[in-house]
């Protein structure tokens, strides 16, 4: 069931079935970078970009001026029998933060490095009521080049917020949310 766009939606990005599972949400709400931008420059007040990328993600890559860093998940590092493994952990108060940063209303634009995490973010936030969320379904880095003659092939700069709207190395600590006893 998708909830119906608000007037600052741009035409839809593409139609769920055209996009890959793991960028499909139970809102079913999509727009590209490019459509993001256009929808937040129509009305900042009422549209927030959330950034659900790690913190090291959204500091040193780069992330829009205007996002709020709410991470989906941080990455855990441990040392186990002398070698070292890393993986996400979910980030327990994702949805209290975003709610916390939004008012009841807003249009939420779930940005990630390429549309998935944004995807998964989307359905936690739908499952507490939320449905005014779109994600971005190239994110900040974009899809990968598939061109093989291209010297960019398998890098992603093919969309996505990096290539087609401003973004920011320049970090606001007001505004990366970590869950309560971690710092910043």
């Amino acid at each position: 069931m998708a909830a119906e766009p608000t007037s600052q939606a741009a035409k839809p990005a593409a139609p769920s079935t055209q996009l890959p599972k793991g960028k499909q949400t139970t809102l079913g709400l999509y727009v590209t970078a490019a459509q993001a931008y256009e929808m937040w420059r129509a009305a900042p007040d009422k549209v927030k970009v959330i950034d659900v990328r790690t913190p090291e993600e959204y500091a040193f890559v780069g992330h829009p001026e205007m996002a709020w860093n709410i991470p989906y998940a941080f990455v855990t590092y441990t040392r186990k029998d002398g070698k070292t493994e890393w993986g996400p952990r979910l980030n327990p108060t994702f949805v209290a933060e975003v709610k916390r940063y939004t008012r009841p209303g807003d249009t939420l634009l779930v940005l990630c490095r390429s549309g998935d995490r944004s995807a998964k973010a989307v359905n936690l936030l739908a499952a507490e009521g939320i449905k005014n969320a779109y994600t971005v379904i190239d994110g900040m880095e974009g899809d990968k080049v598939t061109d093989p003659d291209s010297v960019y092939v398998g890098k992603r700069m093919k969309n996505g917020w990096k290539n087609s709207a401003p973004w920011v190395y320049t970090l606001d600590p007001e505004k990366i949310i970590l869950e309560e006893g971690t710092t910043k």
